[in-house]
């Protein structure tokens, strides 16, 4: 699993724009930036649609007042999931990233398998990016919600 003073990996995501399907790869995204990252295991689902995304549309300003030059959430769902996500969650603040094969949770060791219930998934987790490199990260244990937090990483910032 990656960790603290890490790079990360390069991969491609993708992520639906009112431009179309655009690609970005993990340079494109976090070259040059400090970057606040936080995975959900899916999309729409209760945890992720009614505490932890939430938390970060409603902290964004003050997160970004220290520093950081944007919030970046991704999970391994479609690009077009993601967005739908995104429009009924009013997260104009937030970047959304799909990672729907994979590429970046498998690269990066963040993935879980739920079974029948959703096969494989990301991880619940949060990292500080700085151009790139891994400053923090907080990956929740199993159906736990505390360390990703917006309130939590906003503290530690």
């Amino acid at each position: 699993m990656i960790k603290t003073g890490d790079t990360l990996p390069e991969v491609s995501f993708s992520q639906l724009t009112s431009d179309g399907m655009k690609n970005p790869s993990t340079s494109d995204i976090f070259k040059g930036k400090k970057v606040v990252l936080f995975a959900v295991p899916g999309a729409f689902t209760p945890t992720c649609s009614e505490a932890h995304l939430p938390g970060y549309i409603a902290l964004a300003d003050e997160i970004k007042a220290k520093g950081v030059d944007s919030i970046v959430c991704t999970s391994m769902n479609d690009a077009f999931v993601m967005a739908a996500w995104a429009e009924t969650q009013n997260a104009e603040e937030i970047t959304f990233l799909a990672d729907g094969g994979g590429a970046f949770h498998k690269a990066t060791g963040l993935t879980m398998d739920t079974g029948d219930f959703g096969g494989l998934r990301s991880q619940r987790y949060a990292m500080v990016v700085d151009d790139g490199k891994v400053t923090l990260l907080h990956v929740e244990p199993p159906k736990s919600f505390e360390v990703s937090k917006a309130e939590t990483i906003l503290a530690l910032l």
